[in-house]
């Protein structure tokens, strides 16, 4: 969107408040990160700050960002998680809420064939051995990671393993 409209200032008001997803908005052109359940004044001096050309970020992905930066090894490498691609992590992200292959696929229209591929690649960057290894992986890191201010997750119906 950037290359082609680049006068276009993009806020992404987001339920996560993980580091992850505010770096992919970024990459992806956005101009601000900031969670939906933050006080609307706070939301307004993000909109204020963007509109004027400005970054903004909520002062926990700030802070951060400013952790990984000092954590951060000297040859930049991604590893983990944070190696995936934004479809890859899509896809991780909803096998740790359970939701089966096929389900995945239909979210996605893509066929449950493509949804597999991206599993075995998932599961050799982060070295993991089989689908239930993937599985058991992925929930215990959206556990762990995602905290949605809107459990959308728990609204849906969720699907049984043995549906993959």
């Amino acid at each position: 969107m950037r290359v082609e409209h680049p006068e276009v200032k993009v806020l992404v008001l987001s339920q996560y408040d993980e580091l992850i997803f505010a770096e992919r908005a970024l990459r992806a052109g956005a101009s601000g990160y900031i969670m939906k359940e933050n006080a609307t004044d706070e939301v307004l001096r993000a909109v204020r700050k963007v509109l004027a050309g400005e970054l903004y970020f909520s002062e926990r992905v700030a802070a951060a960002v400013v952790q990984r930066t000092l954590q951060e090894k000297p040859s930049g490498s991604r590893i983990g998680v944070e190696s995936l691609s934004d479809r890859e992590m899509q896809v991780f992200q909803l096998l740790g809420a359970s939701y089966s292959a096929r389900v995945i696929a239909e979210q996605f229209h893509l066929s449950r064939k493509t949804v597999e591929t991206h599993c075995e690649k998932i599961k050799h960057k982060l070295s993991l051995r089989s689908a239930a290894e993937l599985r058991q992986f992925a929930r215990k890191w959206a556990a762990e990671k995602l905290t949605p201010s809107e459990p959308w997750a728990a609204s849906r119906s969720r699907n049984s393993d043995s549906q993959n």
